[in-house]
């Protein structure tokens, strides 16, 4: 019989057995190294234990123990570290292709990138399809100015829909895999437009001076 430890992951406790315990504290560990040089290393590897989290919830269902057949089901969606280099080169093996084919269907959250009140309906957009979310917010300028339907559906979207806060969130909204090279892709595009913003900052606020 295994031993089984309580961990914390992704801000869940799960009870995990001693097999499942080695095999995902190595493909952390892997994660961390692949990733050390990135500068938003912290935030990737984060973002993907809140979707083995995720995935290990769903899962579940009644079990109550992770186990190593649990790990490495989510280890082979969520893809790992050695298949990327093969995923840039001819010769990636059909194994690796297929743990990144994996399609997800759209989940609604607001968008606290793209947001005038709530993001609320820059995220409609993102689950509609609709590129510019301007089209939704001139549609909820219409509907109540113009027809005069109340506010309330607005406010009660705001209230009922989360705030896609991880880079998992953000890519369920678009409909894409929230793998682990899409994960790591997404954070270090937020990291690239976040030190553009500072510069553009920056820059201003010497000119204003």
């Amino acid at each position: 019989m295994n031993k089984t430890f309580n961990i914390n992951l992704g801000g869940y406790p799960f009870t995990i057995d001693e097999d499942a315990f080695a095999e995902l504290d190595q493909y952390l560990t892997s994660l961390n190294t692949y990733f050390g040089d990135s500068e938003g290393c912290d935030e990737i590897v984060g973002d993907i234990e809140n979707r083995i989290a995720e995935l290990f919830k769903e899962k579940l269902k009644k079990r109550k123990i992770v186990n190593l057949k649990n790990v490495q089901q989510v280890m082979d969606m969520m893809g790992r570290p050695e298949q990327f280099d093969d995923m840039n080169t001819t010769n990636a093996s059909s194994n690796s292709q297929k743990a990144f084919d994996i399609k997800t269907g759209k989940r609604l959250f607001r968008d606290p990138e793209d947001q005038v009140i709530s993001g609320v309906c820059s995220g409609l957009s993102a689950y509609l399809g609709i590129q510019d979310p301007v089209w939704i917010r001139l549609a909820f300028v219409v509907l109540v100015f113009g027809a005069g339907v109340s506010i309330v559906p607005y406010i009660v979207l705001w209230m009922v829909v989360p705030e896609a806060q991880t880079a998992g969130d953000r890519l369920s909204m678009r409909g894409e895999a929230a793998n682990v090279s899409n994960i790591a892709k997404t954070v270090e595009e937020e990291m690239q437009n976040l030190g553009k913003k500072i510069t553009q900052f920056s820059e201003g606020f010497k000119w204003k001076k």
